[in-house]
């Protein structure tokens, strides 16, 4: 068998003996490395910091809880029960009823401070308002306009009372006659009445017998 001849083209073929120079290629990875290290050390810094940063701010607000001592609560609760005791509720307020109206219409009875119309989270009003007096001899000059008219209805006017922190009002369980008097967590069950034929058991039918003349 002959031998076959093969032809190169371009350049000459590299020795595959000689050595290939490694040391620029270990060169780079000993840098990207070294920069890897590097910025494992600044990341584990940054979450160093961040964690005393949020030690420092737990303390903080702990001791700003602890300043706030029960003088100060009783403090704050008078003061918003004397406020309440120059206020006064008004009910069934027309809904396109403004703040100045109502106010022109309580001015009568004294200097009005404040005029509060409550609204829900849509931004309508609710209906009721609280009339805030400087006053205290107000108060009982605006219970005297109750069921006076304002807009075409007749408003309601009371006292304001004071909400307690933690207490809640009681409000009586009516009588329902539908459930055997006042009602109860528990569903209603209709009264057991024992079968006359004993326990488990019903009454037998037996068929009709057919007719037979003969």
């Amino acid at each position: 068998m002959e031998d076959e001849e093969h032809e190169v083209y371009g350049g000459e073929i590299p020795d595959m003996d000689a050595d290939v120079d490694m040391s620029h290629h270990d060169d780079d990875t000993a840098a990207a490395a070294k920069e890897l290290d590097e910025m494992k050390k600044r990341l584990k810094e940054m979450e160093e910091e961040a964690a005393a940063l949020r030690e420092m701010q737990a303390k903080v607000e702990k001791e700003m809880g602890s300043m706030q001592d029960p003088a100060s609560d009783s403090a704050s609760q008078a003061t918003k029960e004397e406020v309440d005791s120059r206020s006064v509720f008004v009910g069934n307020v027309d809904y396109a009823c403004t703040p100045e109206e109502v106010q022109q219409h309580f001015q009568s009875c004294g200097t009005v401070n404040r005029v509060t119309i409550l609204t829900d989270k849509f931004g309508q009003p609710k209906g009721f308002a609280y009339v805030e007096f400087v006053e205290v001899e107000a108060v009982q000059e605006a219970l005297q306009l109750n069921e006076s008219e304002l807009h075409g209805r007749q408003i309601k006017v009371a006292a304001k009372r004071t909400n307690v922190p933690g207490m809640k009002q009681f409000r009586p369980r009516r009588f329902n006659p539908y459930f055997g008097g006042y009602p109860t967590r528990r569903p209603y069950m209709p009264p057991y009445f024992p079968s006359p034929y004993g326990y488990g058991k019903a009454p037998r039918f037996r068929r009709p017998m057919r007719y037979r003349p003969f």
